[in-house]
């Protein structure tokens, strides 16, 4: 009987192996989210009526955000800065969804004004009762090197992307926790894991957050119904790059680049709500070589500092000459 057994796992274990593999070398998210993916909750059965408030939401990830959720049967709250994007979104959604007029609140917001933060929640709580989950998604990206940047690129990421979300979810989570129950969502990145050049306060202002909600998770450890869940997508199709900070505050990004070799918002976005309808803490979302590098940061770190330097160096050198830095993850420099 103990030789059957032994047998069995003999054959068993290097197949199970070769299969975990075969996803990894496939795959475009970690192995939690990954099997979620495969045999988990579907989305449109978790979320439907669950009341959602997404920051960001008039482009990239955000827009992409309320589409999707629209078509689960989600009553959204939709924000950011452009009342008339926001409205453009609020009747695509419409268009395409069984969703009614009232059941999408167009909430223009602006993440780095805070003190208007506390008024804007209660309109929300006021016009759905409840939120079952934040979708912290709003903020903006960097393109510059520090050497460089001013400081006041600095401020305004650490005010936009870190403050600016602790601010709402500061806002929304008593309402959660007075119920016992909501989903605090906030996108990340990949440059909240590891350091990535040419984005360093971008980098920081990430990391700042992963920090943030590793730490609010285990104060919540008393309210087990309410979820916090961090998202670290790598290179996705989106405005980020076009919108991104330069050197100076006002001053536009010169070459956004290339963005079709990147992950479609689409195949990103689904993968966040296949984990939110899972309770996946924290998703990591990328096509290779991105998770491939996900997974060196986490495990082998050396190594992983071996070939940051190596693609950071090629980076750095494709900015300086005026050409898409991106493109040194996939092409060799080109010179005009």
């Amino acid at each position: 009987m103990e030789c059957c057994i032994v047998s069995a796992l003999w054959y068993f274990i290097p197949l199970y192996l070769l299969i975990h593999l075969l996803f990894f070398v496939r795959g475009d998210s970690d192995f939690t989210l990954m099997w979620a993916s495969l045999v988990g909750h579907r989305p449109e059965n978790k979320l439907k009526g669950l009341v959602v408030w997404v920051t960001g939401a008039s482009s990239g990830i955000g827009e992409e955000l309320a589409y999707q959720l629209a078509k689960c049967g989600s009553r959204l709250i939709l924000s950011a800065r452009r009342e008339d994007e926001l409205k453009r979104v609020k009747r695509h959604c419409l268009e395409h969804s069984d969703l009614q007029d009232e059941d999408i609140l167009v909430l223009p917001l602006d993440l780095m004004e805070r003190m208007s933060h506390e008024e804007k929640t209660k309109t929300a709580i006021q016009y759905f009762g409840h939120i079952d989950i934040l979708i912290n998604n709003g903020g903006r990206s960097q393109r510059s090197l520090f050497l460089e940047a001013s400081i006041d690129v600095y401020q305004a990421l650490m005010e936009l992307n870190f403050l600016g979300t602790v601010s709402i979810t500061k806002q929304v989570l008593p309402y959660m926790t007075q119920r016992g129950i909501g989903s605090i969502v906030t996108v990340s990145s990949v440059a909240g894991l590891a350091g990535v050049p040419l984005a360093t306060g971008y980098s920081a202002s990430k990391h700042a957050l992963q920090g943030f909600f590793n730490s609010l998770r285990t104060e919540l450890s008393e309210y087990p119904k309410v979820f916090i869940s961090t998202v670290c997508p790598g290179p996705v199709q989106s405005q980020i790059v076009h919108n991104a900070f330069t050197d100076e505050l006002n001053k536009p990004v010169a070459v956004p680049g290339d963005q079709e070799y990147k992950m479609p918002t689409s195949r990103c976005v689904h993968l966040m709500l296949v984990g939110i309808a899972n309770g996946v803490q924290e998703m990591w979302i990328a096509q290779q070589p991105f998770l491939l590098f996900n997974y060196a940061w986490q495990y082998t770190p050396t190594f992983a500092w071996f070939l940051t330097k190596m693609l950071g160096r090629k980076r750095v050198r494709n900015f300086k000459a005026g050409l898409d830095a991106d493109s040194a993850y996939f092409t060799k420099t080109k010179t005009s």
